[in-house]
């Protein structure tokens, strides 16, 4: 909690530096309606955090969708000013220079460097001269010729930062909020259909063709309920899968919250069934209930256990790796020992991650999900660093063919970019 409170704040005053300080003077007033502006933004970012854990749902709705696109706007603005650093640096020096090797002004030059005095008769102080006081003796004297066109300079300087300034924070505004915009637009349209072929070498021809629909990280919650739920329900069974795999992340908050959300799955249909295993949100969100709510809406839950298809597959099911912290750890053991080694097995595990554990025990596929494709990028990199041995789509590990579903819903920001959501229909191909 301190660490997201820290990251918060630093962001917030990077934030408030580049596009309210660097763009308005001192003491004005669009310093100070800026100034408030981030302070909210920041205090909306954190409600919207820890709201999703101590305020109710409805409550949490509220927060919900200001406080999410806040947070992926604020995450363009932040990567688009950091690009923007050396770029703007560059600039301001060059700005510096042309300033400062500028032509002296006309009206200068022709009184020898000294400036015109305004008027005739009476002696005025102007700009460029220095005044005695009563009983000084120091000489009054005009400055310099090049303290004059230093002052001129820093003028001209100052106006040509904050001219800068703007146009770099007007530009960070319009990318961020345009990216922002096409990504809300995508994670709230329709799943992606992906379909892909994946051999298997110890895959009977009776099984050839077996069709997996899988679908992860839906993630009901906040912004996302029944219509969605339906929607990839309807997706699902307009592809008469022999198998139906919901691979984790179905929710992110209580059964009493979502149950009715979750509702339209006990609607699925597949030839050998509806199948789950759990995510980490399962863990955030009460895993027990939820077990009790799917397995009751026909899903069934592979918990560290294998059941065996008619077509002599084995499909099982592994818990998330989050559970260990709840004594729901994964067993790979007790999910695929004593089995016929001549048959193949599917493996379903949430976090992709954990196909060096499957690989161990002899595994031939792993389906996966949890990575969301990175979901705002460039976060795909940053999945990838956190040691996801495959951010999307099909990969190996350690010879044993992973396969990753983007999800078809979102964790946080209703935006995705360069990841849409998907649905995955795996069919798997005998090469005996």
């Amino acid at each position: 909690m301190l660490f997201a409170l820290s990251v918060v704040v630093a962001l917030h005053y990077y934030l408030w530096r580049k596009l309210v300080r660097a763009t308005t003077r001192p003491g004005t007033r669009g310093r100070r309606l800026g100034s408030v502006a981030v302070i909210g933004a920041a205090v909306l970012l954190l409600g919207t955090f820890f709201g999703t854990r101590f305020l109710p749902h409805s409550v949490d709705r509220v927060l919900a969708w200001p406080g999410y696109l806040w947070m992926a706007v604020m995450f363009y603005l932040v990567v688009f000013l950091i690009v923007a650093e050396v770029p703007t640096l560059v600039a301001r020096r060059w700005l510096a220079r042309q300033a400062r090797t500028a032509p002296m002004p006309a009206a200068v030059a022709a009184s020898g460097g000294l400036p015109a005095t305004a008027g005739s008769g009476v002696a005025t102080a102007e700009p460029g001269f220095t005044t005695a006081e009563p009983g000084s003796t120091t000489e009054p004297g005009p400055t310099t010729e090049s303290d004059l066109v230093t002052a001129e300079d820093r003028a001209v300087l100052e106006s040509r930062r904050l001219f800068l300034a703007r146009g770099v924070a007007i530009t960070a505004g319009l990318v961020a909020g345009g990216v922002t915009a096409s990504g809300v637009g995508t994670a709230l349209g329709p799943p992606q259909l992906k379909r892909v072929q994946i051999p298997l070498a110890r895959l009977p021809r009776a099984a050839d063709g077996l069709r997996v629909a899988l679908v992860s990280d839906i993630h009901l919650g906040p912004l996302r309920g029944i219509g969605h739920t339906r929607r990839i329900v309807d997706m699902i069974n307009g592809l008469d899968a022999d198998i139906v795999a919901i691979v984790g992340d179905l929710v992110d908050g209580s059964v009493a919250e979502l149950g009715p959300a979750a509702g339209p799955l006990r609607e699925l249909r597949a030839r050998h069934g509806s199948y789950f295993v759990t995510g980490n949100h399962e863990y955030f969100s009460g895993y027990e209930e939820w077990i009790t709510e799917v397995s009751s809406l026909g899903v069934a839950p592979l918990r560290n256990e294998r059941v065996q298809l008619p077509n002599g597959v084995y499909l099982a099911g592994v818990n998330d790796v989050v559970g260990e912290a709840y004594g729901d750890a994964p067993d790979f053991d007790a999910a695929m020992a004593d089995r016929d080694p001549t048959r193949p097995v599917v493996l379903l595990a949430h976090q992709p991650v954990q196909a060096y554990e499957a690989a161990k025990r002899g595994a031939d596929l792993q389906l996966s999900g949890h990575t969301h494709g990175g979901q705002i990028w460039p976060f795909t990199y940053i999945v990838k660093a956190t040691g996801q041995p495959v951010v999307s789509g099909l990969g190996t590990v350690d010879g044993m063919p992973v396969y990753v579903t983007n999800g078809a819903g979102f964790w946080g920001p209703p935006v995705r970019v360069g990841a849409p959501p998907d649905i995955s229909l795996v069919e798997l191909r005998s090469i005996q």
